[in-house]
């Protein structure tokens, strides 16, 4: 099995993927996406979200890291596709799951679930461009509105050329309500000869164990799971739920890079939209979170999780 992590927007970046990956289990991490409009984007942009390029694009602890693109012009987004990788990404990503009404309003992430042929033409492209020798990925969710279609573009995907699906098992419009329907993963594994990767509502080993159970995959891909416990990833491979004193430690080691330069100012709401994920999974993170919530102040901030 692998256990991915997750590109998750304003949530995932470099620090957590160090974070994350210095705890361990993890195979591989998928960038925050790259938005791309109408232009080739410079070398420093692709740094700035993925600073892990100056590291062979592997995390601190040698975790690989995949760069992911977002857009809806196959033109500009194989331009930049040749460029993330010629920057050393380990492959590249593409995203047609993003439900943000910014995104998708702009014609990008989940909205072009929509139009197949559309996907069809962006993988395409971007496979044309890059090196046969990177793998190609892309993320989808099961649909817009509904999962009728997720067959299709599945398999637009991988007849465009496209070497693994991760599959959100959720339309846009679900969100992140549970459940994850894993059994529209079996009809789309099924459907193609790529790997698919199971992606939705895995928070425990039995999530996963019945996971694999009904979408028939052995990977997955953790997102709010992976930030809830951050041991998630051993966690799936055997090992047992990280204890609450370990997982305060993280905090504080988080804390102690968020508060350095100017990332002080987010720090406040950054820790405070993590400690919801954790209170998820811990009742000591939920009376933490209640302690902090109204807390403005990162120096008070931090007294209270240092107690």
């Amino acid at each position: 099995m692998r256990v991915i992590l997750a590109p998750m927007e304003g949530v995932a970046d470099a620090f957590m993927r160090n974070l994350l990956t210095d705890i361990g289990g993890y195979d591989m991490c998928v960038s925050e996406f790259i938005r791309i409009v109408d232009q080739l984007l410079p070398r420093k942009v692709f740094r700035r979200m993925c600073p892990e390029l100056h590291n062979g694009s592997k995390t601190e602890a040698g975790v690989p890291v995949r760069v992911q693109l977002l857009g809806q012009d196959p033109n500009w987004m194989a331009e930049n596709a040749y460029r993330a990788v010629s920057m050393g990404s380990q492959g590249l990503d593409l995203n047609f799951g993003c439900p943000a009404r910014t995104v998708n309003k702009n014609l990008g992430g989940a909205l072009l679930l929509k139009e197949p042929e559309l996907i069809y033409q962006i993988v395409k492209q971007v496979s044309e461009a890059i090196p046969d020798d990177q793998v190609l990925s892309a993320k989808i969710r099961l649909g817009w509105d509904c999962k009728s279609q997720c067959v299709e573009i599945a398999q637009a995907i991988r007849d465009a050329g496209a070497k693994e699906l991760t599959v959100h098992a959720r339309t846009k419009e679900e969100g992140y309500k549970p459940p994850a329907h894993w059994q529209y993963i079996k009809l789309i594994k099924d459907s193609i000869d790529i790997p698919v990767i199971a992606n939705g509502e895995i928070w425990t080993k039995a999530d996963y164990i019945k996971c694999k159970e009904i979408s028939g995959c052995e990977d997955v891909m953790i997102g709010r799971g992976a930030v809830a416990v951050p041991n998630l990833a051993k966690v799936l491979k055997g090992e047992i739920k990280m204890p609450w004193h370990e997982v305060k430690q993280q905090l504080l080691k988080y804390s102690d890079f968020e508060t350095t330069g100017s990332k002080e100012r987010y720090y406040p709401q950054r820790i405070k939209q993590w400690l919801r994920y954790i209170a998820m999974q811990y009742s000591e993170g939920e009376e933490l979170f209640v302690q902090v919530r109204s807390i403005k102040s990162t120096t008070d901030i931090i007294k209270v999780l240092s107690t």
